[in-house]
């Protein structure tokens, strides 16, 4: 009996270490998407080419709104910057009519400051649009979220939260 139970023993062992081999495996494949997201972001950043795609809204003295995905973005790179944006707050010199009624703006920023952190990179950049001048402020995280503050001359400041990512090939010509 003794033997018997030995061998079920020593078959039940064997059969449940390919089990948690399997399973640090899948530990170093999710180790290794992390590695390659993070260098993905790295690249998009160091090349001063990427989409803001913005996913929440929070105006100054505001509560938190969530945005229809794929329809709000800013378009970054170094010789054009595209912004269309929702805006929820205080306008302090805009046309009779409110304008356009969001951020929308083109312009070539100037300025750029790119900071390494520890998880992050802090990018500032400042853009000229057609009737106001434009401070933007991104905070980067390695696994692409991403906040935007956006300052104005003609408007409060407002935030938004949402992820960054390479432009689409039609984009990227522009």
């Amino acid at each position: 009996m003794k033997t018997k139970l030995f061998i079920f023993f020593v078959l039940l062992s064997l059969l449940s270490f390919p089990v948690l081999a399997q399973e640090k495996s899948k530990k170093e494949l999710k180790a290794e998407r992390e590695l390659q997201k993070q260098k993905e972001i790295e690249g998009l950043i160091n090349s001063k080419n990427f989409v803001f795609e913005a996913q929440k809204v929070m105006p100054q003295g505001g509560r938190m709104l969530n945005l229809d995905y794929n329809t709000y973005f800013l378009k970054f790179s170094e010789n054009k910057t595209t912004c269309d944006l929702p805006f929820f707050g205080r306008g302090f010199n805009v046309p009779y009519g409110g304008g356009d009624g969001g951020i929308k703006f083109e312009g070539v920023p100037e300025n750029i400051q790119i900071e390494k952190k520890k998880k992050s990179y802090n990018i500032k950049a400042v853009v000229k649009g057609k009737d106001d001048i434009y401070n933007l402020f991104f905070s980067v995280f390695l696994d692409g979220g991403a906040s935007l503050s956006v300052n104005s001359n003609n408007r409060a400041s407002i935030s938004y939260d949402g992820e960054i990512e390479a432009p689409k090939p039609e984009e990227a010509k522009q």
